[in-house]
């Protein structure tokens, strides 16, 4: 929070994958260092192409429906964790569970969690090289995800009082995408994303207007790494204000009990 002020934001969603913990300590760093902290969480759900990241934002802590999505979510995510060491063991990559998961700190075990760990013991050089040799889709180590359905994580999103956003769709994000995701519960779509060229962000944008879709924005930031494109930096991206008040808007207007 203190860099994000640094940056000049005057606002940051952290928004871990299938996590909440970080928010309240976030809220209280927010608070000192005079950026308003947006709780959210990315969900990976299923949608007619496979995979796609839903950002979640305005999510409470402590509300039983949705932790419970996210207790299932993180234990499968650690499930599939272990089974690429295992077959990245089967192939003769000495990568111990142990190592895993003391990359994922106690949180939610991903794939970057693994080529952390691979990058650590010097069985690749870089994480890229991890993805590219073992983890990414079609590889060796590579394992699907299980993953729930988009309405069904929009529908608890939605009764916990929040709002969805598509994340980084690139070129999947047609206008008859958006208005099928629109009519299985979407708010509004990541316009603005390292990965997203001019062309690719004037066409979302045009098509989340012309749907009455919101527009959101961001670095999606992980940590940093000696690759980072400037645009992947905190507060890479230039998000305008008023997009966090219409985001904000689109918030259920009687969200369900949270106790």
């Amino acid at each position: 929070m203190r860099r994000a002020a640094a940056a000049g934001l005057g606002a940051v969603a952290l928004t871990d994958h299938d996590t909440l913990d970080g928010i309240p300590e976030a809220v209280q760093a927010g608070e000192r260092a005079g950026v308003r902290v947006i709780p959210g969480c990315e969900f990976s759900v299923g949608v007619p192409w496979g995979e796609m990241h839903l950002l979640g934002y305005f999510l409470p802590t402590g509300w039983a429906p949705l932790d419970g999505l996210l207790r299932t979510s993180r234990a499968d995510r650690e499930r599939r964790g272990l089974e690429i060491a295992s077959r990245l063991r089967a192939i003769g990559v000495p990568l111990p569970d142990q190592e895993v998961l003391r990359e994922a700190g106690g949180g939610a075990v991903g794939r970057p969690h693994v080529a952390r760990a691979l990058c650590r013991l010097n069985l690749v050089a870089t994480e890229q090289e991890a993805f590219d040799r073992y983890l990414g889709w079609g590889k060796p180590a590579n394992v699907p995800k299980r993953l729930p359905l988009f309405r069904d994580v929009a529908r608890v999103v939605h009764e916990a009082g929040g709002v969805v956003s598509a994340a980084h769709l690139k070129d999947r994000g047609s206008r008859n995408v958006l208005a099928q995701l629109r009519a299985d519960g979407l708010d509004a779509v990541e316009t603005r994303h390292p990965m997203h060229l001019p062309e690719v962000r004037a066409r979302l944008t045009d098509f989340s207007r012309a749907l009455g879709l919101g527009c959101t924005g961001g670095s999606d930031w992980h940590g940093d790494a000696p690759d980072l494109s400037p645009g992947g930096m905190l507060g890479g991206q230039e998000v305008p204000a008023d997009w966090l008040d219409a985001l904000e808007s689109l918030r259920p207007v009687a969200p369900a009990r949270r106790d």
